[in-house]
């Protein structure tokens, strides 16, 4: 199996769970944040980044290797409630990946993507034993689209003026 991770290039020498709060993981639980394809990686970075002035910094595309016959949990779209993509039902996907986090059953937690719904991004638990099978299998540079860039830049210079 391939998940596909973009982190700035100075941070691509390894695999790093920080431990802050995410949409499906509470602050100090150990997870990274995956998606199943390239271009849902990119528009997962660029939601996060975009109105930064930081889509034309030097990013790298991490292509994980992970073997097929891990275990995965999945969190079905369909389990949701309708509005599950808001930042404030957080108090809804937290916990369903927290209880994950904290069973440790699986290395892999299987969600739609709030962006994508039809698609999925995966999280790693940093802290699973089987943690040690993820590999980066290569790097590969990454840049946004000029015309991304500039509504970034834009955005950014929108909101000085």
């Amino acid at each position: 199996m391939e998940l596909y991770r973009i982190v700035y290039e100075k941070f691509a020498d390894r695999l790093f769970a920080p431990g802050y709060s995410g949409r499906w993981n509470e602050e100090g639980q150990f997870v990274i944040y995956t998606a199943s394809n390239r271009s849902l990686a990119s528009l997962e970075n660029m939601v996060h980044k975009m109105g930064q002035g930081i889509l034309g910094a030097s990013y790298i595309m991490m292509v994980l290797d992970l073997p097929d016959n891990l275990s995965v949990t999945t969190i079905d779209r369909r389990e949701l409630p309708e509005d599950w993509k808001l930042e404030s039902s957080y108090q809804i996907s937290q916990p369903m990946g927290s209880a994950w986090y904290e069973a440790g059953n699986s290395l892999l937690l299987r969600v739609p993507s709030a962006l994508v719904p039809e698609e999925n991004n995966f999280v790693l638990n940093a802290r699973h034993s089987d943690f040690s099978k993820v590999k980066i299998k290569k790097w590969e540079p990454f840049v946004y689209d000029h015309r991304f860039v500039k509504i970034d830049k834009e955005l950014v210079k929108g909101r000085k003026g």
